[in-house]
């Protein structure tokens, strides 16, 4: 029986080939969009699950009270650390302090690398259950030790076994290789540990904040003990800063609590001191769209199947007439789709096979197929008979309830109101396809918006060295000078940050009719002079830091706009400012500079000139100079004053255009998806246009011979498609208003929604239909009207 089903289905593929490639490749299509996404959701999903304690683990925030705002960071003071091992001990089974390092010169030999590690406590690869290839862990235990990861293990000594082989630390340290780990998989939060150190070669650094409670500037991460509740264990040390911390921080109203390692990734932000969510919105939204494409490829296949009903009708007709039951021309159906899904789906595993290259790009990503694991196929193959059963419900019920006797009368009529669940599915298709399309839109609108953005200063032939030894800082002067003498260089400066980046904030600052109630934070940046020159200050009022020696202005601040604002000073200039005993005089105001998220608004920021040395190297290029000899000529320079470390730099108008990583990669991904839904659309247009052209073929040939011309044909099979569409752009509209007007509340500096996006991708729907329609339409009226009425 079953092999006679699959005969008849093998069959009636044949025989209607234009219908069978239209199915395929509509369900493949389908199927392949929703691999290609159920991969990129494995892969956020699982995030941070190669640790084997990824659900006791968690890392220590805090929310504290800045600008009026309750703010929420990861980075925590030192003695909060013992705070929670001594009194809340019961809680936790480790504590480990770290500190981000940044990126530090690692040596060997002749092979010098910078990479990027942190300090930690001795526990830490016990806690984050690191792969030791060699060594131990426990080899942190020496304070003048060092773990590695297997690829810089690799770079630094090749061949040769790196244990106990010692290596140079910034040029400053010699530390003994006494372990090696498995690289972190790059679905890891700490995908990017290169190296760990001992927490205690922080040296002096760590001696002087052993007791400060304000310096948060770590970062700790616990391991709950056995059957303690994460909640109750976050709700128990909420006070943990607070009770300890002086009058001066108190003012702040820190609340500590714990973020488990299962949110690190998808619930990363805060608005307020409440977690509002993060990537996990963009899970969903992946997600759905992954759904709303198969659905679209299912929706084909019940329309192509309902469309050719009549041309069946009298194979069920005379199937029911010699005693088949509805049951097996149920199963005869199905056997069709299931047939259909089979094919497919290994179509769709060769379509995956040659976008994923162009999807990882897209998704910055690297997925691959997992055909070696049989968990995939028996999940591959019951979605596949998922899907083929979903595709052909309706065709399968719908086709086998017909009435043998009307059929086999030839009086049997489809009725007016059988072609109405086909042209609901029809605007179901177009309405998730058009209001794709409008999501799309949106989403490179509010980018470009942001990208549009004045950022402050000129980004434009600015480079950045990260700089971890004194070495040119001790002979700034010199540096500076044969830097200028090459004519590839305009200026340079030192700064504590980079000009994309804020990293410190301070909020003990003090003026005249400060609001003692509230709490003040001020993003703190320590420059050098010719820092204004080097990154193009845009001044609003005052001035730049004077060129004569460094005395002239080091007890003058450079602020910003919103600087200002904050401080409530009408006229800002002159204005003096206490900070650490000293009293600060306002020389200049400049325009606001985009450092941090370019949604959001300016951070209130104060620029100080530094008498200490800072780790950022600003260089501006002549604007005549080419680009690769400039360079050259740099790193000459460089590594004659540095040349323990590799000149390594990166251009700030690229770091910049990497904050709009996300929104691009996520609009690229909901372009790519939209295209897909648009062109399976358009095959399931395709093809109904097909079957309406030939089941009206008589009455397009009467009309001939009456007279009507080829355009009032087209309008004629046209007509009905047309207002389908439009019925769905009425529909997607205002539901890709709503929720894209709900997305952008997300952020605080966005587009708008003006209603050109609307008309422009309800038009290009129209557009696509009516060319998808034509093509059917036109060769139905061109066909001779002899031919098609000879058998009348």
């Amino acid at each position: 029986m079953i092999r006679n089903f699959l005969k008849i289905a093998l069959r009636n593929l044949a025989k209607h080939r234009l219908h069978s490639f239209l199915n395929i490749a509509g369900l493949s299509a389908g199927l392949a969009v929703t691999l290609l996404i159920v991969l990129w959701l494995n892969d956020e999903l699982s995030f941070d699950k190669y640790h084997r304690h990824y659900e006791r683990i968690a890392q220590v925030m805090q929310n504290q009270i800045l600008n009026d705002e309750v703010y929420s960071g990861t980075n925590i003071p030192i003695p909060l650390g013992e705070e929670l091992r001594t009194t809340y001990g019961n809680n936790f089974k480790r504590v480990v302090m770290s500190a981000f390092t940044g990126r530090h010169i690692l040596a060997f030999g002749n092979n010098k690398f910078t990479r990027t590690g942190n300090y930690m406590e001795r526990e830490a690869p016990s806690l984050f259950s690191l792969k030791m290839l060699g060594g131990s862990g426990n080899g942190l235990k020496d304070p003048y030790a060092i773990l590695l990861s297997h690829s810089l293990a690799t770079a630094l000594f090749g061949p040769v076994d790196p244990l106990n082989k010692v290596i140079r630390f910034d040029d400053t340290a010699s530390l003994k290789v006494t372990g090696v780990y498995e690289d972190l998989p790059l679905n890891t939060t700490l995908n990017d540990l290169q190296f760990i150190v001992p927490w205690e070669l922080q040296g002096n650094h760590l001696a002087k904040n052993i007791h400060n409670w304000g310096n948060n500037g770590w970062q700790i991460y616990v391991q709950l003990a056995d059957n303690v509740d994460m909640n109750k264990a976050s709700a128990s040390i909420k006070n943990a800063k607070y009770d300890k911390a002086g009058n001066g921080d108190q003012r702040f109203k820190p609340v500590i609590f714990l973020q488990p390692m299962s949110k690190w990734h998808l619930y990363s932000e805060f608005k307020n001191g409440v977690n509002i969510g993060g990537r996990i919105q963009y899970c969903w939204l992946i997600g759905i769209i992954g759904g709303i494409v198969l659905l679209l490829a299912c929706i084909n296949f019940m329309n192509l199947a309902t469309a050719k009903s009549e041309k069946r009708a009298k194979e069920v007709g005379i199937r029911k007439a010699i005693g088949s039951q509805r049951k097996q021309l149920i199963v005869q159906f199905f056997s069709e789709s299931l047939l259909m899904a089979a094919m497919s789906f290994i179509l769709s595993l060769a379509l995956v096979l040659l976008l994923l290259p162009l999807f990882n790009d897209i998704a910055d990503k690297k997925l691959t197929l997992p055909i070696t694991r049989p968990l995939f196929w028996a999940l591959g193959f019951g979605f596949t008979m998922v899907a083929g059963l979903i595709a052909g419900s309706y065709p399968a019920l719908y086709l086998s309830s017909f009435r043998p006797v009307a059929v086999l009368k030839g009086v049997y009529k489809a009725g007016r109101f059988a072609a109405v669940p086909r042209k609901v599915l029809v605007v179901l298709q177009f309405t998730a396809s058009i209001a794709l399309i409008i999501g799309t839109i949106v989403v490179f609108r509010q980018i470009q918006f942001a990208k549009s953005r004045p950022v402050g200063y000129a980004r434009e032939r600015l480079i950045t060295v990260e700089s971890s030894t004194a070495d040119i800082y001790n002979h700034f002067d010199a540096f500076r000078n044969d830097l200028l003498k090459t004519g590839a260089v305009a200026a340079v400066a030192w700064s504590s940050t980079v000009p994309t980046q804020a990293w410190q904030s301070q909020g003990n600052f003090d003026w005249s009719g400060r609001d003692k109630s509230g709490t003040q934070d001020f993003g703190t940046i320590g420059i050098s002079l010719d820092y204004g020159k080097t990154i193009g200050w845009q001044f609003v009022k005052g001035r730049d830091y004077r060129t004569g020696p460094e005395g002239a202005d080091h007890l003058g601040f450079v602020v910003n706009e919103s600087a200002v604002k904050l401080l409530g000073f009408k006229e800002p200039l002159g204005q003096i400012i206490h900070w650490y005993g000293y009293d600060f005089t306002i020389i200049g105001v400049v325009k606001d500079m985009v450092m941090n998220s370019p949604f959001t608004p300016a951070k209130p920021t104060i620029f100080y000139l530094a008498p200490w040395r800072q780790s950022i190297l600003n260089i501006k290029l002549q604007p005549q100079s080419a680009m690769h000899d400039a360079l050259k000529s740099i790193e000459q320079v460089y590594t004659h004053y540095n040349p323990g470390q590799p000149f390594e730099y990166k251009f700030v108008d690229e770091e910049y255009a990497r904050k709009f990583a996300l929104e691009e990669r996520i609009g690229k991904l909901a372009g790519f998806f939209a295209l897909l839904a648009i062109f399976i659309s358009c095959l399931g247009i395709f093809g109904m246009a097909s079957f309406i052209a030939e089941q009206r073929i008589k009455e397009v040939g009467i009309r001939k011979v009456l007279g009507a011309s080829v355009l009032s044909l087209w309008r004629l099979l046209s007509a009905d498609f047309v207002r389908l569409v439009a019925i769905a752009i009425a529909i997607a509209a205002p539901l890709a208003f709503y929720f894209m007007h709900r997305w952008l509340q997300g952020y605080d500096y966005r587009t708008t929604l003006p209603w050109w996006i609307f008309a422009l991708a309800g038009a290009g729907a129209l557009l696509i239909t009516l060319l998808t329609v034509s093509f059917q339409a036109v060769q139905a009226a061109l066909r001779n009207p002899v031919t098609t009425l000879r058998s009348e």
